[in-house]
């Protein structure tokens, strides 16, 4: 019995570390009352880890957004479902994006860390502005 136990606890501890990075909680982006922009911060402690965040907007908005760290990330940009909108991939980080105008909807923000600069393990912060 003991035995049975110690490997259900071991397949338990195990299918913890093997959920993929998509199973991380999704965080929504709120504005304070008034504002038209808001500042994302998080962390990020590894070369294949993600944070994913979430933003309601109304048709026909303009939405940007703009890395402001000291790490480069990059932001992958979904639109709601039903939307046409595909991100244009320039050959830098992709962390500054317009999309005008927007569809009705939650856009999700994917943040990683920018293959095409050095490593790093830490703080990112980018600003999103709605208008």
């Amino acid at each position: 019995m003991k035995r049975f136990l110690f490997v259900a606890f071991a397949l338990v501890i195990l299918a913890g570390f093997s959920l993929p990075v998509s199973a991380q909680k999704t965080t929504r982006i709120k504005f304070n009352k008034g504002a038209r922009s808001a500042v994302v911060t998080g962390t990020l402690n590894g070369y294949k880890r993600q944070k994913t965040f979430v933003i309601r907007v109304r048709a026909g908005q303009t939405m940007t957004t703009e890395d402001i760290g000291n790490n480069p990330i990059t932001l992958w940009i979904k639109g709601p479902p039903g939307s046409n909108y595909e991100q244009d991939l320039a050959a830098d980080c992709h962390s500054r994006n317009e999309i005008s105008p927007t569809d009705a909807g939650d856009y999700k923000i994917t943040v990683i860390e920018c293959e095409k600069a050095d490593a790093w393990k830490g703080t990112f912060k980018f600003r999103v502005k709605v208008r």
